[in-house]
């Protein structure tokens, strides 16, 4: 009995570490980037050193993709010019880097309404990953691998441009 407890932990600490995301690899390797540009009908994201794309991603949008972020909870991501505001390596979502919205703009125009905030780019956990369709709050999913470079290429005050 006692040799089928001990059979029976390990086999849920594997299933257990099979779980899990492994801790982020912080990479000093790549390039820094000094713009992101983001279309999101492609979406598709750009990271610019000067003139030059260094690198290109593939991403995940809110539930409601299309237009422009008017409220809390709308499900839509921002359009317009922003820039990176914070880094976040404890993020829920593997790592995060923040968007710098609302601004002054998008607070007028909800009006009454909260704006929201709290827009990143970031990781994608495992229960998400294989979805093909936008799933995110508001924010721009990309996958952890691809996350851990941005993360390493962008540093706060990186402007951001997202399009329609």
């Amino acid at each position: 009995m006692r040799v089928f407890n001990i059979v029976a932990m390990f086999c849920i600490a594997l299933v257990l570490a099979a779980c899990s995301d492994p801790k982020p690899i912080l990479r000093t390797d790549l390039p820094k980037a000094t713009a992101l540009v983001l279309y999101k009908a492609e979406r598709r994201m750009y990271l610019f050193q000067g003139n030059t794309v260094i690198k290109e991603y593939d991403f995940k949008l809110g539930f409601a993709p299309i237009g422009h972020k008017k409220f809390e909870g709308d499900g839509k991501t921002p359009e317009g010019q922003y820039f990176i505001d914070r880094k976040n390596p404890n993020s829920q979502f593997h790592l995060s880097v923040g968007i710098s919205y609302p601004n002054a703009a998008d607070r007028r125009a909800a009006g009454t309404r909260s704006p929201g905030g709290d827009i990143f780019i970031h990781g994608t956990p495992r229960p998400y990953r294989f979805f093909f369709k936008d799933w995110t709050w508001g924010c721009i999913a990309v996958s952890n691998r691809e996350i851990e470079e941005i993360y390493a290429m962008v540093d706060i005050g990186t402007p951001i441009w997202i399009y329609p």
